[in-house]
């Protein structure tokens, strides 16, 4: 039976969707099967935002028609049949997930003074704990306490149980004292407001005005408004009120603002604008026009019919919404989330037990929290992809990593307030202008002077990007890189070979996957890196990718794959997996290993059984050592399409310090789980380092 979740509110506008995405986003970390159920849909015309922002979740497999219960006028005809009707559509969402969020009505202009009550009903009749709601936007902690109390009462009377309260859209600097005016039976806590996740987009704004694109990027419509300006006077006061995020409304022959604001947007020092309605049905002049198309400005410019009042009126009434389309939003939702809400007892609230088993999304948040509670410092050599300031602004918002971003910083900084991503706390660097380039390039000719290195040809190859982040690393300027999403693998790692070295006891870098499949995580290498490996480097890459395994909560049983088990076959390949399986035992003996071993005896219990009854490997192994990279290589493949497996990496291994690389069609989460991947290492890599009775200075090993 799964664990129901309700979350409710006593009124409309508290931001129930910050809360229930939270919760969502919580579960799907928790547990298997994730439902969401809404039990009246906003609209019958259109489909309803929130259920559709929560069912996009990748931990939710529930179809939009089966998540609605009943509609706003079925409850107002008829509402015991549509409670009958409420509760029967959702015992068959129920019946096939471990947990479901049930989120509440939202008090539309159809709604009823009941209201409440009838959300509570429906909770009582689901057995579903209430997580309640209240709206803390211009109100004192006083005034939330008492709505909190009468909303607690009303819940009360109608047989629901409140577990838990969460107090949204709170001024900042007060939530101390409005958990301590909420404090009772239960957990209490409060989340700050944030105006972006209320702020429309520029697209919202075009179709408020009932407006059309007349020039700019049509991508650039999905950035949220953060201000909305008429520029009705003269261009010199104006400058002086532009905000980022800004939407300025002029009317449509003030050439004399239109050509102004383009030239601030521009200008470096001046804010980034949202975009610029021309109003009023008129056009600038074709001279005007032609000037305007020379500039090559992406800022998007709307024209409408309407008049300033009109066109503004509809402009300030128009509000955003919290959607999977903005990706800000929602990382700056989950934020708020995690950051004020302590998970653990939540879900300890909900009497939410923690599986056995561990699925991808589990792994996934696995690591963003892991890097999130000793957050090192990764650089991204490749500024200028879109992935990866997209990938930048949630991983900072998260909290996951301190990053550098190496490029142009006017054009990186520029191209993120146009994509509408915060990257203010993101260091911005230059790999070929200032003293650090001069300070790459002498240590990278002290380390290669056995090679007739000098610095002029240094100068050069330093400020490559691959090479300056590198650098960065062995030099302590970061704890680790990422690259790839734009360059070879050749250009990201070969810099880390000769620059930042093989660890201690290993002579080969290697690769491994982490294979997340649907209930556990398994680690394959070699895939990447070596293509023909001997048994000594085997051995490396089965060390390695145990060490590997334990950094990631990953118990390593290692298998040496082969196509023969145990003394059952010979051949030149059987007998180098059979030496390596031998020199890992010599050198590692604290390790659990089993070769050589076909992958259905590594895999499955009943084949192990007949094949290897004694192993303590066979039938459990969680670490597949493949021969060589044809079979690694196409084996992950093979699982990752046919099994519905998530491929995270390759994972770099064996390096003193953690560099890793990114498939070249890498999406913007696979960039946050590697760069929470390389954290980890980083993390792992420091705590070898204090156990270790000597260190060496960065610099010093560069030199």
């Amino acid at each position: 039976m799964a664990r129901t979740i309700y979350v409710m509110s006593a009124e409309g506008n508290t931001g129930k969707s910050v809360v229930a995405l939270g919760l969502v986003d919580l579960l799907t970390r928790s547990v298997q099967r994730v439902g969401v159920f809404r039990p009246v849909a906003r609209s019958t015309q259109e489909r309803d935002y929130v259920l559709d922002l929560l069912l996009e979740h990748d931990g939710v497999d529930v179809a939009y028609d089966e998540a609605v219960g009943a509609t706003y006028e079925e409850v107002i005809a008829d509402p015991e049949g549509a409670l009958s009707r409420i509760v029967s559509r959702y015992h068959d969402v129920e019946r096939r997930c471990d947990a479901v969020v049930v989120v509440g009505t939202d008090y539309t202009d159809v709604a009823g003074p009941t209201e409440l009550a009838y959300n509570a009903r429906i909770a009582a009749n689901l057995g579903a704990p209430v997580v309640l709601v209240v709206n803390g936007a211009n109100r004192s902690p006083d005034e939330m306490g008492h709505a909190a109390e009468v909303a607690h009462s009303e819940i009360a009377a109608n047989h629901a149980q409140v577990v838990a309260v969460v107090a949204n859209r709170c001024a900042p600097g007060y939530l101390p004292q409005i958990q301590q005016a909420l404090s009772g039976p239960v957990p209490v806590w409060a989340l700050p407001d944030s105006p972006l996740l209320y702020a429309p987009t520029l697209r919202q704004l075009m179709e408020a005005v009932g407006g059309t694109l007349a020039g700019g990027d049509e991508a650039l419509l999905q950035r949220e408004v953060l201000d909305v300006l008429v520029g009705a006077m003269s261009i010199e006061h104006l400058l002086d009120r532009l905000q980022d995020g800004a939407v300025v409304i002029t009317p449509g022959d003030r050439a004399d603002v239109l050509l102004g604001l383009l030239m601030a947007h521009q200008a470096e020092g001046f804010p980034s604008l949202a975009g610029i309605i021309l109003n009023g049905g008129l056009a600038p002049a074709p001279s005007i026009e032609r000037l305007v198309g020379g500039l090559g400005s992406r800022l998007p410019l709307i024209t409408t019919n309407l008049g300033t009042f009109r066109s503004a009126s509809a402009a300030a009434a128009t509000r955003g919404r919290l959607t999977q389309d903005s990706q800000r939003k929602v990382d700056t939702a989950l934020a708020l989330f995690e950051q004020h809400v302590d998970g653990t007892a939540l879900l300890a609230a909900l009497e939410v037990e923690r599986p056995s088993v561990v699925t991808p999304l589990m792994f996934e948040y696995q690591l963003l929290d892991r890097a999130r509670n000793d957050r090192k410092h990764i650089v991204l050599p490749e500024g200028g992809d879109d992935r990866i300031l997209r990938a930048a602004s949630t991983l900072l918002q998260r909290h996951v990593a301190d990053l550098t971003i190496l490029g142009d910083e006017a054009s990186i900084r520029a191209r993120a307030t146009e994509l509408g991503l915060d990257l203010d706390e993101a260091q911005v660097i230059d790999p070929k202008n200032g003293e650090t380039l001069e300070r790459f390039a002498e240590a990278y000719t002290e380390l290669r002077k056995h090679k007739g290195m000098t610095v002029e040809r240094a100068r050069e190859i330093v400020s490559s990007v691959s090479y300056f982040g590198t650098l960065m690393v062995q030099l302590g300027l970061a704890d680790g890189m990422v690259s790839g999403a734009i360059h070879t693998t050749a250009h990201t790692i070969k810099p880390s070979f000769e620059i930042i070295k093989t660890a201690p006891g290993t002579n080969n870098v290697s690769s491994a996957f982490l294979m997340c499949l649907e209930d556990r995580v398994l680690v394959y290498a070699d895939c990447a890196v070596i293509p023909d490996p001997t048994a000594e480097q085997l051995a490396d890459i089965a060390i390695s990718s145990a060490e590997t395994a334990a950094q990631f909560g990953i118990e390593p049983r290692i298998a040496m794959l082969s196509y023969s088990t145990g003394e059952s076959g010979t051949g030149a390949d059987v007998e180098k997996v059979r030496a390596a399986t031998a020199l890992v035992r010599e050198r590692r003996p604290d390790l659990s290993v089993e070769g050589p071993i076909q992958y259905d005896a590594a895999v499955d219990a009943s084949v192990a059984k007949t094949k290897m009854p004694d192993s303590a490997v066979a039938g459990r192994a969680t670490v597949f050592v493949f021969p060589d990279l044809n079979t690694g290589n196409n084996t992950y493949k093979a699982v990752q399409r046919s099994a519905g497996a998530v491929a995270i990496g390759p994972v770099l291994q064996g390096l003193r310090k953690p560099v890793n690389d990114l498939s070249r069609g890498a999406l913007v989460q696979d960039i946050v789980n590697t760069v929470a991947i390389t954290a980890i290492q980083a993390q792992a890599m420091a705590a070898a380092a204090l156990d270790t009775p000597t260190s060496t200075d960065p610099e010093a090993a560069a030199r």
